[in-house]
């Protein structure tokens, strides 16, 4: 049995289909700075700008937090990298 033959006996049709397998791109965020100071955030689906989100809001926090967490935790720290060598 073929991909689309399965696809429709789960109830889907098969114009569903290729509109799901389209949407596949990764929603990723960009700060956009001024002066050191995060002014806005891009929400981003590719290329393409889906909208923009106030860092002052919840959500711009909450995302401002979750990439500084990420951030900081795949810096390795200067000291330990010298005291491996000495």
């Amino acid at each position: 049995m073929s991909e689309n033959e399965s696809a429709l006996t789960e109830g889907e049709t098969s114009s569903e289909t290729p509109v799901a397998e389209t949407v596949t791109e990764d929603i990723t965020y960009h700060a956009v700075e001024k002066d050191g100071v995060v002014t806005a955030i891009w929400e981003m689906q590719g290329r393409k700008h889906i909208r923009t989100i106030d860092p002052r809001s919840r959500q711009g926090q909450d995302i401002l937090r979750l990439y500084t967490t990420e951030h900081h935790d795949e810096t390795p720290a200067p000291e330990s990298s010298e005291a491996a060598s000495s």
